[in-house]
């Protein structure tokens, strides 16, 4: 059976200044602190998946300053990595927020071209094809973008639709969908026509 124990602040950071002992040290720094980094980013916008991939950061960013002496125990290691993990959560928040900007000025750009198109009314061929062609995109693209597109379901309603987490997973997903099936489209300008005349049709 494993023995649990933990380490005083000085013999952790001994640890992983000499690399050693560092399973050990690593569960150690898990066990004591996981929990309240992990209540800080799901009490400001996060899961407990973004306190897992933001915890693993931190410890590789402790351990790296650690190991260049930059950490000299002027605090103490929990409000350290707190510090760490705050920083950490605020970058991932504004390059998340970029990302939605970027999204939404793109489905602005998407809205006045296909309005521009007219609202026609695709033939069955053209509709089949395109499908066809959002379906190469593979499962989870295909239920988004025909959710949104032809059920007109809102964000909301394609998470409670889909498997994913929240609706700005969902948003990101359709974003990145989007582009892909652009590029596609870039390959035959007529499927391209018969996709702007389907979303507004």
């Amino acid at each position: 059976m494993e023995v649990i124990r933990n380490f005083p602040d000085s013999e952790l950071v001994a640890n992983l200044k000499a690399g050693k002992r560092m399973d050990e040290t690593i569960k150690a720094i898990y066990r004591s602190h996981f929990d309240s980094l992990c209540w800080y980013i799901m009490n400001n916008s996060g899961s407990r998946q973004d306190a897992e991939d933001v915890f693993q950061e931190v410890v590789v960013a402790f351990i790296d300053l650690v190991k260049k002496d930059k950490f000299r125990g002027e605090s103490t290691v929990k409000t350290f990595l707190f510090s760490l993990n705050r920083y950490t959560w605020l970058n991932e928040l504004k390059r998340r927020g970029r990302a939605l900007a970027r999204e939404e000025k793109y489905e602005r750009e998407q809205d006045r071209t296909e309005l521009d198109t007219g609202h026609h009314i695709a033939d069955r061929e053209g509709k089949t094809e395109v499908v066809k062609l959002i379906g190469a995109l593979g499962e989870s693209c295909r239920k988004i973008l025909l959710l949104f597109y032809y059920e007109d379901l809102s964000m909301k309603e394609i998470l409670e639709a889909t498997d994913f987490e929240n609706e700005q997973v969902v948003r990101n997903k359709k974003y990145k969908c989007l582009k892909q099936l652009e590029q596609m489209l870039h390959e035959n300008p007529a499927l391209k026509q018969t996709l702007k005349n389907l979303l507004h049709g």
